[in-house]
């Protein structure tokens, strides 16, 4: 499953998607992840949830960005989520229908993994396409 948080930049979504890892590294049969670009938030995490940064490589593309998840998941086939902070990096920079098409391919490859995607997008959701308003949180 995809879930988006979304809304203005300073409305909280980093710090509930932080209570949501907490949550679900407390009580989770498997692993959870929380991808952030910038590791400003490390230690606000629970020790069982494993963080990764990710200034250290370009992500300014959709296709890289899944790419990169699917490395994740392809080393740990026990990952029940994944937590994504920061991914207005890509999202701002490709089109609407897009954005679309590439909230399809990470819901195709949750399907595939069995793992849950929660991710965070600064923009307002009324602002967002009709077909990513299913989406949302």
């Amino acid at each position: 499953m995809v879930q988006i948080l979304a809304g203005e930049k300073g409305e909280g979504k980093t710090k509930r998607l932080i209570a949501m890892a907490n949550e679900a590294g407390k009580s989770a049969n498997g692993n959870v992840v929380f991808v952030d670009d910038d590791n400003s938030r490390m230690y606000d995490l629970h020790y069982s949830v494993r963080f990764v940064d990710t200034p250290k490589f370009i992500m300014e593309d959709p296709q890289v960005f899944r790419g990169f998840l699917c490395g994740i998941l392809s080393q740990n086939s026990d990952i029940e989520k994944i937590y994504i902070d920061g991914l207005n990096h890509i999202v701002d920079k490709i089109s609407d229908a897009d954005f679309v098409g590439f909230l399809q391919e990470l819901e195709q490859i949750s399907k595939d993994a069995e793992t849950d995607l929660i991710m965070i997008i600064s923009r307002k959701s009324e602002l967002l396409p009709q077909d990513v308003q299913k989406y949302l949180v």
